[in-house]
């Protein structure tokens, strides 16, 4: 059993309270969420994200592969983390640590990943080509979606 880790950083030029509070609503998922994914929340986005609370949305991650997809906050600790984990959805584990760090000038955002693949040695051959790609795209599009939101986190020299 091959698990796999995607770990991606980003810096933002907003305070901890303002990102934490975009963040910590569930609804804010699809944002973040490229469109041809077609991700609807279902149930579970009624309130702030707490410990034990259940999402459930329908995603389309492959084109003409739509399923359902729902998740657990499994730990929460405000203004510092969470944990989502997946209960049913397109892959065999999946576990997404988000830390949101205070930094000078803004905040950096962490995304821990561990993940499996369905379909055993066949989801492993086609990981390199057709999964692991498009979770980077995800991600990349996360990314850019943050940054027309809040800005562009500058160093200053």
């Amino acid at each position: 059993m091959k698990i796999y880790t995607l770990h991606q950083k980003q810096k933002l030029p907003i305070t901890m309270d303002k990102a934490w509070e975009f963040l910590c609503n569930p609804a804010n998922l699809s944002k973040l969420t490229p469109p041809e994914m077609n991700m609807k929340i279902i149930s579970g986005a009624d309130r702030p994200m707490y410990a034990g609370q259940v999402l459930q949305y329908s995603v389309t991650p492959l084109p003409g592969f739509k399923t359902k997809w729902v998740s657990e906050i499994t730990q929460y600790e405000d203004k510092k983390y969470f944990v989502d984990l997946q209960l049913y959805g397109p892959y065999a584990f999946w576990h997404h640590k988000h830390f949101v760090h205070e930094i000078q000038g803004g905040v950096e955002m962490e995304d821990i990943i561990d993940y499996k693949v369905p379909l055993g040695i066949l989801g492993q051959l086609v990981h390199p080509f057709l999964v692991k790609p498009k979770l980077d795209s995800i991600f990349n599009y996360r990314k850019e979606k943050m940054e027309g939101l809040f800005g562009r986190y500058e160093t200053k020299s």
